[in-house]
């Protein structure tokens, strides 16, 4: 059987060389017309916090008012008093010592749907 392979083998090699090398052939495609489409569908989402602190280093002292007086500089615990007794006044006092002075938090989601249709046609 050994004989057999290598005459085989032998006869192969002689053939091949007679045959000559192999050559490529220009390959021209049989469609005439086409289309591709596509459908892309994606969604994206978003989620958002916010978080925003204010800091006050010194010290912040408001007086407002009708028909008050005060003797000096207004201070807190100064005395005040109504410059006509019985009749109307309005007196608003506020103090806002050093540190946090205003907190604002903000969480949101925004969510963002993409749809694509495309559609490509060709022709030979």
């Amino acid at each position: 059987m050994s004989i057999r392979l290598s005459e085989s083998i032998g006869l192969g090699l002689i053939l091949g060389a007679l045959h000559g090398a192999a050559q490529a052939a220009p390959v021209s495609p049989s469609f005439t017309t086409g289309t591709v489409t596509s459908h892309t569908e994606s969604t994206t989402t978003v989620t958002e916090s916010i978080r925003q602190i204010d800091y006050m280093t010194g010290s912040q002292y408001t007086v407002s008012g009708t028909n008050i007086s005060w003797d000096g500089p207004p201070t807190p615990g100064a005395n005040y008093a109504q410059v006509v007794p019985g009749q109307a006044f309005q007196f608003s006092e506020s103090y806002m010592g050093p540190g946090e002075s205003r907190l604002t938090e903000i969480d949101r989601t925004t969510t963002v749907m993409s749809v694509t249709d495309s559609v490509s046609v060709f022709t030979q």
